[in-house]
């Protein structure tokens, strides 16, 4: 990928996404692809958008509000935290995101929920995989987690997760499989799975948001 532009990359992402919906009976349009701009400056977004790219996703609060006063004029792009939020950035993550796919605790629910003034589309994290080094609800917490937070202002969309890395790829497919299942079990339809080393096999197991950065925008600089 060394040379080519975002808008060649991006396009390469959405075939892989096409092809992996077409191995297992879905349409392309089922997967929302969201570009994770962590790293990279307002250019490149302004690049991805300019491509394509409707969702823009960030890890940290405070790089998307530097980069956003420099991206006002950009239009039609929804904003996804996709990283791990503390408390105390509740306030200023409201101003900036649209969705939010990092609800790892009750606490952080209540905090999001006692400063919304409506409410707030967001995905409860899973730690499926029950990595120490992971925040998010294990597997058994989940559906009290869900429980809990269903009377807050908060529109829970569905379910995240993050898989382990794995020399196959196929090692994270039973990861995959099983948020969807927790996910089916508590009503919920939407999966955020997938990122680039593995987005192929989440969407084969019913991904509905991919949050992909590396394969849209290249190595993060050092």
């Amino acid at each position: 990928m060394d040379g080519e532009t975002i808008a060649a990359r991006l396009a390469q992402v959405h075939d892989r996404i096409a092809a992996a919906c077409e191995r297992s009976g879905r349409a392309p349009g089922e997967v929302t692809l969201i570009a994770v701009s962590k790293g990279f400056g307002a250019t490149a977004v302004r690049e991805a958008a300019a491509a394509g790219a409707a969702d823009i996703g960030e890890n940290r609060v405070q790089e998307a509000a530097d980069k956003r006063p420099e991206l006002a004029g950009l239009s039609g792009v929804t904003w996804h935290m996709i990283g791990h939020l503390q408390t105390n950035k509740v306030k200023a993550a409201l101003g900036l995101f649209d969705i939010i796919h990092s609800i790892d605790s009750i606490r952080l629910a209540e905090a999001i929920s006692s400063r919304a003034l409506s409410d707030v589309p967001v995905f409860l994290e899973v730690n499926v995989s029950q990595e120490p080094t992971k925040t998010g609800f294990t597997i058994d917490e989940v559906s009290d987690a869900y429980r809990a937070a269903r009377p807050l202002h908060l529109d829970v969309r569905g379910l995240m997760t993050i898989a382990p890395l794995r020399d196959r790829n196929e090692d994270v497919r039973p990861i995959f499989r099983d948020l969807r299942q927790t996910a089916h079990g508590l009503g919920l339809e939407q999966l955020s799975m997938g990122m680039t080393n593995d987005y192929e096999v989440a969407i084969e197991e019913g991904a509905t948001h991919v949050r992909i950065g590396r394969a849209i925008f290249g190595e993060r600089p050092a």
